[in-house]
């Protein structure tokens, strides 16, 4: 296991649904990250689609083998990094996975994490994994895996605390609207977007390892669940790389775009913090909570009904043949 690595965390302003575009700035970001000495890169999560409350990216999620894993593969061996992110995958039972894949710089697939529940209107584009979000990569480290609001809960600390010597994950996490009494949106939107910011330092400590984050900047704008309304906001948080006692090493907030964040990390386990004995290990925030309230259910049966259909669509092609 190496002493210390040089680790990237990269910041993505991705266009929803430009699977093309977004490999392209994926690929300009990674060797940006590899041009400072990185030998460690992390994507966001969604990084070839970006992410909205759009069902097309559920529709045209491609197989494992697609597209975004032939850039993680194909730029980790040309580079001579460990490359990972997260995409949308169609899995051979035809259900769509969160797939955070780590690649090697050999440009073997090192291994794979399913993002364990989707959040509020991602359900409508995928279903959730069960794995325990460990794995080997090739300079002999054990890495955990944390995908957004997976970092807020308990959970995701027991299946890595003390198991693992680097975390690494990435974001999507959309703002709160402004809606009216304007000054009291934006006083919870600014405690949400602060909430993003600190989620990765916060959670560091109750796994005792390092974390790299990835994170996605920019506008975001979908069909709001159930509201007949357009939901127009932005990208929370930021890209950093932390310490396992949570000291923060770099950090790209989102006000500065794409981009990377790379800084020098002593991979390792440490004592973890003592976890609280409740389902979310940090706080939420009450226009976060309703969402997640009702917008979970909803997504649930939209994302059963285009199952079914497809495979029903499916079962009469296959008897017209």
């Amino acid at each position: 296991m190496p002493d210390t690595i040089r680790a990237a965390a990269v910041q993505m302003e991705a266009e929803v649904g430009n699977v093309d575009a977004n490999l392209e700035m994926a690929d300009a970001l990674v060797r940006a990250a590899a041009a400072e000495g990185a030998t460690w890169i992390v994507l966001p999560e969604f990084f070839a689609s970006g992410v909205a409350n759009r069902p097309e990216l559920r529709d045209d999620a491609p197989a494992i083998d697609g597209a975004p894993t032939a850039l993680l593969r194909d730029l980790a061996r040309e580079l001579g990094v460990h490359l990972s992110g997260s995409t949308l995958v169609r899995d051979a039972d035809d259900h769509v996975r969160n797939a955070f894949l780590l690649a090697g710089p050999d440009g073997a697939l090192l291994g794979r994490h399913d993002k364990d529940l989707p959040t509020m209107w991602e359900n409508a584009l995928y279903v959730g994994g069960g794995d325990p979000g460990r794995l080997e990569s090739a300079d002999g480290l054990t890495v955990g895996v944390a995908l957004c609001w997976e970092l807020l809960r308990t959970a995701t600390a027991e299946r890595l605390a003390g198991r693992v010597d680097l975390v690494v994950g990435g974001s999507g996490w959309w703002s709160i609207p402004t809606w009216v009494p304007r000054p009291l949106f934006r006083a919870l939107e600014r405690a949400n977007h602060e909430r993003a910011v600190r989620a990765p330092e916060r959670f560091a400590p109750y796994v005792g390892a390092p974390v790299v984050h990835a994170a996605h900047a920019g506008p975001v704008s979908c069909p709001w669940p159930l509201a007949g309304c357009v939901y127009s906001g932005r990208f929370a948080g930021g890209a950093g790389v932390y310490d396992a006692d949570g000291s923060t090493l770099a950090l790209r907030r989102r006000d500065a775009g794409p981009g990377v964040a790379v800084a020098e990390v002593t991979p390792g386990r440490r004592a973890p913090r003592p976890r609280p004995d409740r389902f979310w290990l940090q706080e939420r925030g009450a226009i976060a909570a309703a969402a997640w309230a009702y917008q979970n259910p909803v997504g649930r049966r939209e994302y059963r009904r285009e199952h079914r259909r497809r495979l029903d669509r499916a079962a009469v092609a296959g008897r017209g043949r």
